[in-house]
């Protein structure tokens, strides 16, 4: 047994309580009413890295919610790997529909139920329990720096600002986060990519009051009824986005790409049962697996007005809401389709309603080239620790930080993430499995040890 793996051994009792302590940090980004448990989490983040053997460690504060750093410079010479991670979460709504506390962990066949135990809390501490593997078995390789924010969830509206005004203390050799997941733990895979993203508001409004359905409905427009309307024509028959222009930037995968895709094991009929679904849905033309990796979408995150109280009321609404987000491939402008689609519901409004539309947030979609020495490095590690070759996929979700970190620090960025589609991201009754936070801490020593042997 290596000394990395006995000391995990050792120790991983304590990793896990200290990950649940964690996790019982309701550090949500999104309402204010949390504003104290974010800076309370933050802090409990920076004190993990000094524990971990961090020997430089700061909160900076920002315009929201404070960026944790932390660094252990080894030797100069060394490689320095820059981790990334979050330690906002997202809401917890609906609270009924959790089988326990989203903010009191419970360990349930070996899987760890709360919030952010996947996303992104019990992954980014795999990395603070690694750094502490390495110092304490003195088999440091790289320096290695940490910036863990509290508002990806909402976009990072500030760390833009933090890393342009921190390029020196961010300077490094490559880039390594773990907000991704696996195929499987049987065929585990990396994401070389992720899709960007362009969120919007739009508020429609009719009368100037809510009205009597009986007395006015018939006469005057229902705001729900319209926003619905809107809402539908932005797909056609064959859930083709209408939007005009919406795919004109995109750079289509290659026939190549596409068979590669396709070699990554797959169960449609296991994904449809673990959803509760009769039938997959999607662009014409295309596979589950690319829908959700080398295509576009359009969805809408959430919709209401009018009455939705208890009993009924019956009246014809003034306003009507909707939540709309779409994911971005590679050469898609995430400022681009925000204002294509501003720009749709404005024109497609009728003039019987008045329409406010607006951007909340967005981020760019990335690509990480397979043959380079981070990624290789990468998969080298995964071989050793799961024993076979990671499978190279495209990853559905967002980390708006991506194109930012590459344009403005010049590096290339390795997603090395343990989760897994089915963890419940962003819904009730998220989990992560301790065999894969115990895995993914056995794995990442071994991406330091040999992305170092390039400079060696």
């Amino acid at each position: 047994m290596s000394a990395w793996k006995q000391y995990q051994e050792e120790n991983k009792e304590r990793f896990l309580e200290e990950l649940l302590a964690l996790l019982r940090i309701p550090s949500v980004s999104a309402k204010t009413e949390h504003k104290q448990d974010m800076l309370t989490c933050a802090k409990e983040v920076e004190k993990s890295l000094q524990a971990a053997g961090a020997t430089t460690t700061t909160i900076y504060e920002t315009a929201g919610h404070p960026i944790v750093y932390g660094e252990l410079i080894v030797d100069p010479s060394f490689p320095t790997v820059l981790v990334y991670g979050h330690y906002d979460v997202q809401p917890a709504d609906p609270i009924e529909l959790w089988k326990s506390g989203p903010f009191d962990p419970t360990i349930i066949d070996g899987k760890i139920f709360a919030r952010g135990s996947c996303d992104d809390k019990g992954q980014f501490y795999m990395h603070v329990k690694a750094l502490e593997i390495m110092t304490k078995t003195n088999s440091m390789c790289t320096n290695v720096k940490f910036v863990i924010e509290g508002e990806e969830e909402i976009g990072s509206p500030n760390l833009a600002t933090f890393v342009k005004a921190n390029k020196t203390l961010l300077k490094a050799d490559v880039i390594l986060i773990s907000d991704t997941a696996m195929i499987s733990m049987d065929n585990p895979s990396i994401d070389i990519g992720v899709r960007g993203l362009s969120y919007i508001e739009v508020e429609v409004t009719g009368p100037n009051r809510d009205l009597h359905s009986g007395v006015y409905g018939g006469a005057v427009a229902n705001p729900i009824t319209i926003l619905a309307q809107m809402i539908a024509s932005c797909h056609d028959e064959n859930n083709h986005i209408t939007i005009p222009g919406f795919y004109d930037d995109i750079i289509e995968s290659t026939d190549a790409e596409r068979n590669k895709m396709a070699e990554a094991p797959f169960d449609e009929k296991e994904f449809m049962t673990d959803l509760g679904i009769e039938n997959v849905w999607g662009e014409k033309g295309y596979s589950t697996n690319e829908r959700t990796g080398i295509r576009p979408t359009l969805e809408v995150n959430g919709i209401w007005g009018g009455y939705t109280g208890e009993g009924a009321k019956t009246v014809l609404p003034s306003k009507a809401f909707a939540k709309i987000s779409c994911r971005l491939v590679p050469n898609q402008s995430s400022k681009k389709i925000t204002e294509k689609i501003i720009a749709y519901f404005k024109k497609i409004a009728p003039n019987t309603v008045t329409i406010n539309a607006f951007e909340h947030h967005g981020g760019e979609p990335y690509i990480t080239p397979i043959d380079s020495h981070e990624y290789k490095s990468a998969a080298k590690a995964i071989a050793t620790t799961f024993g076979k070759d990671p499978i190279p996929v495209r990853g559905g979700g967002s980390i708006p930080i991506c194109a930012l970190f590459e344009q403005e620090l010049g590096l290339k960025i390795v997603f090395m993430g343990f989760g897994l589609d089915s963890d419940n991201l962003h819904s009730p009754n998220e989990k992560y499995d301790i065999f894969n936070f115990y895995k993914g801490i056995e794995t990442i020593p071994y991406f330091h040890k040999y992305f170092a042997e390039k400079n060696a």
